[in-house]
């Protein structure tokens, strides 16, 4: 449906991004921009900035960028009109009644007709699973203990060995071949043509937190491989920014999120009582997903294998949830492998204890240290190493007062004198230790060897950064520069809708970024907004900055005027002349930034 723009900028004015970018990512104030971790590519050190002046997003690591609506369409993965809805809602804003004519139905987007798709299917499967044909599915879930109650409130289903069950049925609900395939619910081949990609399965369908279905995970009944299967990912189902179960487990009030590894493990939790369990999706939890569970819970405790590879999973999780600004617990199942053989085991109340007996991550490290046999604790050498180990972690504690306690709770836990081990951490910390390789976000990577086209649109950018930081100084570029002295075709947009903003008081980047509906043209114009201008301490060596990069715009602009120029035209050596006498007097102009 079409918007005009002023109900936009409405929506757009009611929704402070620094507000809504920190529901998904964990922001912190520096200077006069927050940074944080970016939810579009995996980091350790936030080059991801939010500007509250200029109301838009950029990463310095990966480019992403945009306005408000831009931050929703990529991290929900919504069409540009999903996300205005979401924040006219959130801003009080009543958008127009949406046309429900046949016409505007037949023009839905593709992400909608996906998740029609995905709905049906899990109607398919769920109804296939109380068939004749289900029985082996029926079965399997029985053995997994789960109550009738609780395959209907997951959706529980499964794929037939047909091998096109489905697509014959999504084809008579009038879905085309085309998108069923892109829905990743089938697959085509030479030999096969289309057919089901999921068979001889039971089913999970993968809700997102507006219960939405937007894929599915498939077990294999037999020795088939893999044993599971997910959906690829879509224009609606990204892995890294969805968690399975939470969409129930957002409602929970149990004040804290466990966060474990399979579907099984998950279902099993809730039916148990335990409904603030969800599981990552087939891949290994990332820093989306961590900032994901942040809008909803400030404490997170893993519950994963007991054996090696569910121990090393939980080592590295408890970094992302550090990094995401979320405490992190670690819940202890031995001698059990997982959460549902625990449970079946010892019963929900046990489970219980075990929750509010979970292990903060230090003592977690030191226990896994002595358990998988680091360390040989009968030699000597090998358990003052032990030691030695125990003092480098408790060093990651800067606070004096923090440090001390747990060096006092570990020592008591390892049988050792309090004074031996501070003496020890005092001794590891004096000798130095590894920093964690930083690096500045609002620095740009050193350009060596530049092409000189590319040396022309880094002085335009220059000067449009510095203009949308201090709008005042237009009243001095507009004496020698116009829109059409830039030399690309975007920047001379942004540059033209920049300078009628300005002229008319109105003027936003987040505005002049809603004229570029693509969000690959979006994030240009965020890398625009964002170059990075050299702190400069004087005000002479500013004005002088100014005014080189003001006289590198103007010679740009006339070396292409220049090029464009025939010959034949009779007004070609006037341009000429005027041009370089334009360039002649700016050049020896002094620029005052008080004018």
């Amino acid at each position: 449906m079409y918007y005009s723009p002023d109900i936009i900028d409405e929506v757009r004015s009611r929704n402070d991004i620094v507000d809504v970018v920190g529901q998904y990512v964990h922001l912190e104030k520096k200077g006069n921009n927050y940074f944080g971790l970016c939810p579009f590519h995996t980091e350790k050190t936030g080059s991801f900035s939010v500007s509250p002046t200029k109301q838009i997003f950029y990463c310095f690591g990966c480019g992403a960028g945009g306005n408000v609506f831009a931050f929703l369409q990529r991290y929900n993965s919504q069409t540009f009109g999903e996300a205005l809805k979401e924040l006219a809602d959130r801003g009080g804003v009543k958008l127009p009644d949406e046309d429900d004519s046949p016409e505007a139905r037949e023009r839905r987007s593709k992400r909608q007709t996906l998740l029609e798709i995905n709905k049906e299917a899990a109607r398919f499967y769920f109804h296939n699973l109380k068939g004749e044909h289900g029985k082996q599915g029926l079965s399997y879930f029985a053995g997994r203990k789960l109550s009738k109650e609780t395959i209907i409130h997951f959706g529980l289903g499964y794929a037939g060995i047909g091998g096109t069950e489905l697509v014959q049925h999504l084809r008579s609900k009038g879905f085309k071949d085309d998108m069923i395939i892109e829905s990743g619910l089938a697959a085509y081949d030479e030999k096969r043509g289309i057919h089901d990609s999921f068979w001889n399965r039971v089913m999970f369908p993968i809700l997102d937190i507006n219960q939405k279905v937007i894929g599915f995970g498939g077990r294999v009944l037999g020795d088939a491989k893999p044993k599971y299967l997910n959906s690829p990912e879509n224009p609606v189902f990204n892995k890294r920014r969805n968690l399975y179960g939470l969409a129930f487990a957002k409602n929970s009030k149990a004040g804290n999120i466990i966060l474990c590894e399979g579907y099984m493990d998950v279902i099993a939790m809730h039916q148990a009582g335990f409904t603030q369990a969800v599981a990552s999706l087939g891949t290994a939890f990332t820093s989306e997903q961590a900032a994901l569970l942040k809008r909803f819970t400030s404490e997170v405790i893993l519950s994963y294998d007991s054996d090696q590879a569910g121990t090393k999973a939980a080592l590295r999780n408890m970094e992302i949830l550090e990094e995401a600004g979320i405490r992190a617990r670690i819940l202890n199942l031995e001698p059990y492998k997982d959460p549902d053989e625990f449970i079946k085991a010892e019963g929900s109340e046990a489970f219980g204890r075990r929750i509010r007996e979970a292990e903060i991550p230090f003592f977690y490290e030191v226990r896994i240290m002595m358990r998988d046999g680091v360390y040989d604790m009968n030699n000597p050498e090998r358990k003052t190493e032990f030691y030695r180990e125990v003092a480098r972690k408790l060093c990651r504690f800067t606070e004096p007062l923090e440090r001390d306690n747990y060096t006092a709770a570990i020592a008591s836990r390892l049988g050792i004198p309090v004074a031996d081990l501070r003496s020890m951490v005092i001794s590891v910390a004096a000798a130095g230790l590894p920093e964690r390789k930083k690096t500045d976000p609002v620095r740009e990577k050193p350009q060596k060897n530049l092409d000189p086209a590319e040396l022309v649109l880094k002085s335009q950018r220059l000067l449009l950064t510095w203009l949308a930081d201090e709008p005042q100084l237009y009243q001095t570029i507009r004496r020698y520069i116009s829109a059409d002295d830039f030399t690309d075709d975007l920047y001379r947009q942004v540059a033209d809708r920049m300078f009628r903003g300005i002229e008319a008081g109105r003027f936003s980047p987040a505005q002049v970024m809603s004229l570029f509906p693509e969000l690959e043209d979006q994030e240009k114009v965020a890398a625009i907004f964002n170059t990075n201008l050299v702190h400069i301490e004087t005000k002479g060596e500013k004005e002088k900055a100014f005014h080189d990069i003001i006289y590198d715009v103007c010679r740009a602009a006339y070396d292409k005027k220049t090029k464009e120029l025939s010959l034949s035209d009779a007004n070609a050596l006037k341009i000429i002349v005027e041009g370089k006498k334009k360039l002649q007097e700016l050049a020896h102009t002094r620029i005052s930034l008080d004018d």
